[in-house]
């Protein structure tokens, strides 16, 4: 699989682990937020993206909402016009062009957040839920954004900021 994430500026990644270390979570990859996911996104479409993204604003996030999903517990992103303008401008892009998208990461089914525990059962989630709430809210400036590939842990850097 491959995901778009946008991996977030140095206080941002500190506070989102400190998090993962109070609930004692581990992830393979620095603190992010998944644009799309996708079964393969080729060389032609990234640089598509690599393209568009130079010309695209970045907007900061506010990381603000705890919350769950099935074994997972999230810090959920505010939702601003900003946000969503980006997330169409990459669906735009991906659109057609990508195999076997996740529809969870689709306009319209998207839940913008940062993991912050997943694959647990439901009693480790609501202990985590308890222990970090209330969660302050976590200005998350983007530092990069790329292609991760899940499988292989390789990371291609689409843009700097």
């Amino acid at each position: 699989m491959h995901a778009l994430v946008v991996f977030f500026d140095e206080e941002a990644d500190a506070r989102v682990r400190e998090l993962w270390r109070r609930i004692g979570a581990t992830f393979p990859y620095p603190p992010h937020l998944t644009y799309a996911i996708a079964g393969t996104i080729g060389p032609k479409v990234r640089a598509e993206l690599r393209e568009d993204l130079s010309r695209l604003w970045l907007p900061d996030l506010w990381l603000h909402t705890l919350g769950s999903f099935p074994n997972t517990l999230h810090l959920g992103a505010v939702v601003d016009t900003e946000l969503l303008a980006l997330h169409s401008a990459v669906h735009d892009v991906l659109a057609g062009r990508v195999k076997h998208p996740s529809a969870y990461y689709l306009p319209g089914n998207w839940v913008p957040h940062c993991t912050l525990l997943a694959e647990a059962d439901e009693a480790a989630v609501a202990a985590a839920f308890a222990e970090l709430h209330p969660v302050e809210p976590i200005r998350a400036r983007a530092r990069e954004v790329s292609i991760v590939d899940t499988q292989t842990a390789t990371i291609e850097v689409l843009r700097r900021t």
